[in-house]
């Protein structure tokens, strides 16, 4: 390895183990002897609970427990779910009514827990669950993405979770009174799974003392915290552990009811009780995606300078508050909502909307692509309208190199930006200037390209504070413990790079330790692309702490002016050097176990600011509404990378899943909340074929409020990619499609537009 800066693509470590099956996850973690869990379900959207006979299920074969809110009552667990909340614009706090562990006299949504069977085998527990007698009094759902209707909380009159805003309203206003132009659009983001590979599971065990909680997560201490206080448990009687993930994204990086029950279990019956639900279950329990509705404008003088802008979002927060959706999605929203512009003035009003749906979180990026997309279909439509080249008003409106640090509507700071840039490296990469030969070819065979423009930037970081240990064992090798948690990102890979970077410490002497409480004190997790700007900083803390210990304790041996370059100790004038797995040995040697475990913690001051710019080119078929997403351009500034082909990976799938939003996911609902997509035979992702070439480039500009110039790439690829496919989309129906094309844009709803178009 050489010094740092270098963006060597190191292979990644886990894949020999998770391409070759002996990957551990959630099934083949789980105790052999443990007991089989499985949930009763409410089969209605919304209800009164008039009975729930569990006696049948009690005495089916191999039944060793069945639950229900009582039985839960009666052993102590009766704290609610806890939510995070948002400040309303009187002053007030966001309703918050208090959601039980199992449902209690009422059911809220299709597949709410109601109960939970826990027998020897898996059979026997869906057997008895079938004996659980549910008399439910139908009551009418609220579904409408609007407030009224229906009510589902007495704490939310009309159904309204939380009203939000930030900005200055009466500034805008002025904005529009003198404005030359006004653009107005109304964006539908359709909602959406997470669709992991690997549905969400659990096991617990209790040892009579302690409890043992291993789940498919996205970081163990909140986890901890939240067992700790449900259970009436001390915090260090409790371990929490992730093994390998099968994708996380946002959806797993929070309690859910089931975790809180299986523990209680475990302990009530002094046997290991684990929990894998199938993809059904999943789909109508795990927290959704998306969702909102979004009216936005624009004001502009003559020369198409942004004046003013203004959103109105309505927000679908499912049945019940959640840890993020409330608190952290409107804010994400409004961090970036006036994305990479030098807009004088801004106003976000949001308001969150309770219905009788699963519940809605933040996750893929949640906030970020929901306010990015909002912008750049505005942006586009503005420059269709003025009759301006789409890259020209933008660049017309990009917050100058030399107006930085540059405060967000939010109040929050981006301290540098190369924008101009990146637009004009993305324009030169797509050949922007043979498109139009291009859609001419498209004509003659009768199809309809189109050319679709995104320009994102997002706000990273999440929990600034972060932590990281490095311990030398006796055989040679170095453990990092990290508190974040990888879930297909490459994190033993990119971590153990970039601390064999800094030390010199041969990248196969290290292993990185993740997901385990008792290994590390604590953690921020995963989640928002935090992971690689925080956990390097806390593992350089850490180095610099090592070093600086060891220095001190050879001293006796190489001399005090003893000093740490490239790998190894040494003095000026001397030819002896020590690596630092020599420095542990000889540290070992003579009883210095002290010298053998280091700990550090680090807080960024600032959040980064990934940005660039995407581009997609689009080919539609009017005869049968095909779609065929030609080529894709992403040119992406996320400062300095630690290695590149991980940064590639990570965007590619991210580019995937904005074209699913795009091209065609979407949960749907009957009129009586009953789920329409409830199997991957009925909700649509998308396939390889569906995916187009990507030309991908990184244009680093380093991050000023990060001490190694890093910014985080996770979600980049979603955030550009919507808004780039569906602009193009836009632009190859042209004109006379006369309407805003809304999401996600199936084969029938094209071709609809292209006979709209057409007539």
């Amino acid at each position: 390895m050489t010094a740092f800066g270098k963006s060597q693509s190191v292979p990644r470590r886990e894949d020999t183990r998770l391409l070759t099956g002996t990957g551990r996850f959630m099934d083949d973690s789980a105790p052999k002897d443990a007991l089989h869990a499985v949930f009763l379900r409410a089969p209605v959207a919304h209800g009164r609970i008039l009975s729930l006979d569990l006696s049948a299920a009690q005495t089916a074969p191999g039944v060793h427990a069945v639950l229900d809110t009582d039985a839960l009552h009666a052993a102590g667990l009766t704290q609610p779910m806890q939510a995070s909340l948002r400040t309303n614009r009187d002053g007030s706090t966001g309703a918050n009514p208090p959601r039980p562990l199992l449902a209690r006299d009422r059911v809220t949504f299709v597949g709410e827990a109601v109960a939970m069977v826990v027998a020897d085998t898996p059979a026997q527990a869906r057997d008895a669950l079938e004996l659980i007698e549910l008399d439910i009094a139908p009551l009418p759902p609220h579904l409408d993405l609007a407030p009224g209707g229906p009510g589902i909380h007495p704490q939310a009159p009309d159904n309204i979770a939380y009203d939000w805003a930030v900005g200055d309203e009466s500034a805008v206003q002025a904005a529009f009174e003198q404005a030359a132009h006004r653009i107005a659009i109304t964006v539908d983001q359709p909602r959406l799974l997470a669709a992991s590979m690997e549905p969400r599971g659990a096991y617990a065990e209790w040892d009579g003392t302690r409890l043992h909680f291993c789940f498919g997560g996205q970081g163990v201490w909140v986890m901890k915290e939240r067992l700790a206080k449900m259970l009436g448990l001390a915090p260090q009687d409790v371990r929490v552990t992730t093994p390998d993930v099968g994708g996380g994204f946002g959806m797993k990086g929070m309690p859910y009811p089931e975790y809180f029950v299986i523990a209680h279990a475990a302990k009530a019956l002094g046997r290991p009780v684990r929990w894998a639900p199938d993809r059904s279950d999943a789909i109508v329990s795990d927290n959704a995606g998306r969702d909102l509705r979004s009216h936005a404008e624009l004001a502009l003088d003559a020369d198409g300078r942004i004046l003013g802008y203004r959103v109105e979002n309505w927000s679908n927060l499912g049945a019940w508050n959640s840890e993020f959706a409330q608190g952290i999605q409107s804010q994400l929203f409004s961090m970036v909502a006036t994305g990479a512009y030098d807009i004088p003035a801004a106003f976000i009003h949001s308001r969150g909307i309770y219905t009788n749906t699963t519940q809605v979180d933040a996750y893929r990026g949640a906030g970020r692509p929901e306010a990015i997309t909002v912008l750049e279909r505005l942006m586009d439509k503005a420059a269709r309208k003025l009759g301006l080249c789409p890259f020209a008003l933008r660049a017309r409106n990009f917050i100058a190199p030399d107006a930085f640090p540059h405060a967000t509507v939010a109040g929050d700071r981006i301290h540098e930006g190369e924008f101009a840039r990146l637009l004009e490296d993305a324009r030169e990469h797509a050949d922007v200037a043979g498109f139009p030969a291009r859609r001419a070819q498209s004509k003659a065979r009768g199809r309809k390209r189109g050319l679709g423009l995104c320009y994102y930037i997002e706000s990273i970081m999440g929990n600034p504070v972060e932590d990281a240990e490095i311990a030398f064992n006796d055989d040679g090798t170095v453990s990092l413990m990290i508190g974040t948690q990888s879930n297909g990102q490459g994190h033993e890979t990119v971590f153990a790079q970039f601390l064999s970077d800094r030390t010199g410490i041969p990248l196969d002497a290290i292993h990185v330790v993740q997901g385990d409480s008792d290994r590390i004190a604590k953690g921020g997790g995963t989640g928002g692309s935090r992971s690689v700007t925080v956990q390097t900083n806390a593992t350089l803390a850490t180095v610099g702490q090592m070093v600086a210990a060891f220095t001190d304790f050879l001293k006796p041996e190489l001399g005090d002016d003893v000093g740490f370059d490239d790998g190894s100790f040494r003095a000026p004038g001397s030819n002896r050097t020590l690596t630092l797995i020599e420095a542990a040995d000889l540290a070992r040697s003579q009883g210095r176990a002290d010298l053998l475990q280091h700990a550090g913690s680090a807080k960024l001051d600032a959040r980064s600011y990934p940005n660039g710019a995407h581009l997609a080119e689009v080919e539609l078929d009017p005869e049968t509404g095909a779609l065929q997403v030609l080529n894709y351009t992403a040119v992406d500034d996320f400062g300095n990378l630690l290695n590149p082909q991980l940064v590639q990976g990570q965007v590619h799938g991210g580019i995937a899943q904005g074209l699913g939003q795009a091209i065609c996911e979407q949960v749907v609902f009957d009129d009586q909340g009953q789920p329409l997509t409830g199997s991957f035979m009925d909700y649509a992702m998308p396939r390889a074929s569906d995916m187009p070439p990507i030309r991908f480039h990184s244009v680093p500009v380093p991050a000023k409020g990060n001490p190694l110039g890093l910014k985080g790439c996770g979600e980049a690829g979603t955030v550009g990619a919507i808004a780039a496919i569906v602009n193009a989309v836009q632009d190859a129906l042209g004109p006379e499609a006369g309407t805003d094309v809304q999401m996600p844009l199936t084969p029938e709803r094209i071709w609809r537009l292209c006979q709209t178009a057409s007539a």
